[in-house]
């Protein structure tokens, strides 16, 4: 670990004990003050924005007159936008800010599409934050698929966002990022169930399970000649862009085309259809709903 990163890390923690002293009753009681932090994987795409503008309308629209922050989890999407000159915190930096001014309750929502690695990184710096009794209350909210009701309404918003030009025998395939934590079982799940619905739709992944490579042999057994090519991520960033729609040979685009399927790629992220959002904005009502009482 770097000399620098240990000195800030040193220096966060003797703020935090510092004021969470304050809070544990050894300094004057502060007025209670409710705020929200976004919290999201990020994404240094500028049609990304479309998705986290959508989701920062929705929850102001929902949530009115409680203050929203913003965070990301990774430090590499961190980095690509500091050197763009523009500055994105951490949850951990995010959450000093938010000691900073005043908070005492903090609802941080996951805008995580499955609880994976990222989700639960998120959740130990929630405990350590909970441990430190920096603020009165601090809570995470779900990500988008985390249970068997947030499955249904996935399968909902996948069968309302079809492209309505799609006819009869023609396939949807979204793409998932996919995940070696255990959560990567939601895929399939949600994959089992939205073909309840309609056989002619699937869920894939990227990095996990299902692979694109059962998907077309799927698409081939059904003799499926025409497929849209749908994300099933927040935002329509570099993934989309190049796994999914790109004109590289290792692309879904190009592995479905050589294998005789015509593919029309969609590049809208999940966070712009109002369905989608609507599931996280409920799992962050959820947790506000706890801040009612001091």
């Amino acid at each position: 670990m770097k000399a620098t990163k240990i000195a800030l890390i040193s220096i966060v923690f003797v703020f935090f004990v510092g004021n969470g002293l304050l809070m544990a009753g050894h300094g004057p009681k502060k007025e209670k003050k409710v705020g929200i932090l976004l919290v999201a994987f990020g994404s240094s795409e500028e049609s990304a924005q479309i998705s986290f503008k959508n989701i920062e309308k929705m929850v102001k629209a929902k949530c009115a007159g409680i203050p929203v922050r913003w965070a990301y989890t990774s430090h590499i999407i961190r980095k690509k936008l500091a050197k763009q000159g523009k500055q994105l915190d951490s949850p951990e930096v995010a959450l000093a800010k938010m000691i900073d001014e005043d908070f005492t309750h903090v609802a941080l929502q996951s805008l995580h599409t499955i609880g994976g690695e990222e989700y639960h990184h998120l959740r130990r710096t929630v405990g350590a934050f909970k441990n430190m009794r920096v603020f009165k209350k601090i809570i995470l909210g779900y990500p988008l698929v985390s249970t068997q009701k947030d499955i249904e309404r996935v399968v909902d918003a996948i069968i309302a966002n079809i492209p309505k030009e799609r006819k009869k025998g023609e396939a949807v395939v979204l793409m998932g990022h996919g995940s070696h934590h255990p959560s990567n079982a939601f895929y399939s799940a949600l994959n089992f169930q939205v073909q309840l619905r309609d056989q002619n739709v699937f869920v894939g992944t990227v990095e996990g399970y299902p692979e694109i490579d059962l998907i077309q042999s799927l698409l081939l057994k059904k003799k499926i000649k025409k497929a849209y090519l749908m994300p099933f991520m927040s935002v329509a960033g570099d993934h989309v862009k190049n796994d999914m729609a790109g004109d590289e040979d290792d692309s879904w685009k190009s592995i479905l085309t050589r294998a005789g399927i015509k593919c029309k790629p969609i590049l809208k992220g999940t966070a712009e259809y109002d369905n989608y959002v609507t599931i996280w904005v409920d799992h962050l009502k959820s947790v506000l709903s706890h801040f009612s009482h001091k």
